[in-house]
Parts: C-alpha cells; structure tokens; sequence
C-alpha cells in the first residue's frame, strides 16, 4: 500500500473497500475546509455524502487520506478525466485538451491544525503517481480553484495563497479556462455563482 509519513501522521492511498466506511468523515470534513476562505461553502452533509458516492463510481478515481492515528485530517481525490462529471470535463475539453490524456483532481482539504507539514506535497505525490499508473499516455493533470478578489473584505489577515505552492508542483493557471458553479456561502440562504479557473500540468514540457 502505498504511504508515507510526517511524525506521527500517516498519508496513504484508502483502499476501495473503505470508501464508504469512511463517507460520513470525508463529508464533514470536506464541509469543515470548505467553509473557510476563499470558498466560503456552506455545505450540507446530505449533498456532500450524495457528490462522494457518485464520485466512488468512477473506476479510475483514486482517494488519498491523511490520518492521524484512526481519526481521518485530510483528504484528496483524483479521477480520469472522462470519469469527471460534466461541469468540471466541460471547460478543459472545450480548450483542447484530450480526454483520454488528462487527468482531473478533486478537492485537496486539510484540517488547520495540521498544514505546514508537507501533507499537501504528499497528496500531490500520491495523485501524480496513480495519474502515471492508470494513464500511461498521460499529458495533463489539472484541477481548478475558485477566484476571489485580492482585496475580498472576507479575506482573514493570515491567509496565504497556495498559487506559489501549485507553481512549485509545475502548474500553472489558465484564467481563461473556468468552470462556474452555485453554491450557498458562508453567512446567506442563497446560492451565488462562482467562478474556478483551472490549473494545469503538462507532463511533456
């Protein structure tokens, strides 16, 4: 099984079998993460349990947790890119890209207390290695972040970009390429739009 560790924390590949074992602790946490800036998600557990099983049907996905003894701190998934769903496929093969050589990851969230730690580099390993082994023909790897404005008054002080991060992993941001989704923030009963624009690697250059 593939795994490595930091400390006393273990990230590892969850095997299919405890997907759904673990379903009730990937919607919280998922909702938890994603209720700080920038997404600002006021999720349900209901759609969150509903968005994970359907994505636990795609044959190539791949889940990455992060644990601290038992208790699951963090999480990322990846997936080919012809198994994504519609909305998040759209955009990247309406630019261009092939289907059949891109891969797409999910969400990447990590519990506060424990960032900093080199978690998030580990579940890029992680995905990047199943990409390479489910895909031998594989040329992209992409995923897309919500955009918020520079001066959001939202923005708490000690908040930190990961763009320098996901450009360190060879991605780079297609500000043109973006997928536009609803959602109901943080503080209002109603959904707004938002726009995610997509980063990309290109495993050729």
């Amino acid at each position: 099984m593939d795994q490595s560790r930091t400390s006393h924390l273990i990230v590892r590949k969850i095997p299919r079998t405890d997907w759904l074992t673990l379903l009730t602790e990937m919607a919280k946490l998922r909702i938890s993460v994603f209720r700080e800036f920038p997404y600002l998600y006021a999720g349900s557990e209901a759609y969150e349990s509903n968005y994970l099983r359907t994505y636990f049907n795609a044959r190539g996905a791949s889940v990455i947790g992060a644990f601290d003894g038992e208790q699951l701190i963090g999480m990322a998934t990846a997936l080919p890119l012809e198994e994504a769903e519609e909305d998040f496929r759209s955009p990247l093969v309406q630019s261009g890209y092939p289907i059949q050589q891109t891969f797409y990851f999910g969400e990447s969230v990590l519990r506060p207390e424990y960032r900093g730690r080199g978690i998030g580099k580990q579940f890029f390993d992680l995905r990047e290695a199943h990409a390479r082994a489910i895909c031998p023909s594989l040329r992209y790897t992409s995923f897309c972040a919500v955009n918020r404005e520079a001066n959001d008054s939202r923005k708490p002080e000690n908040f930190r970009t990961l763009d320098g991060f996901w450009k360190s992993r060879g991605y780079q941001k297609h500000e043109h390429i973006q997928a536009r989704f609803k959602w109901p923030e943080v503080g209002s009963s109603q959904e707004s739009e938002q726009t995610l624009s997509y980063w990309i690697k290109d495993w050729k250059l």
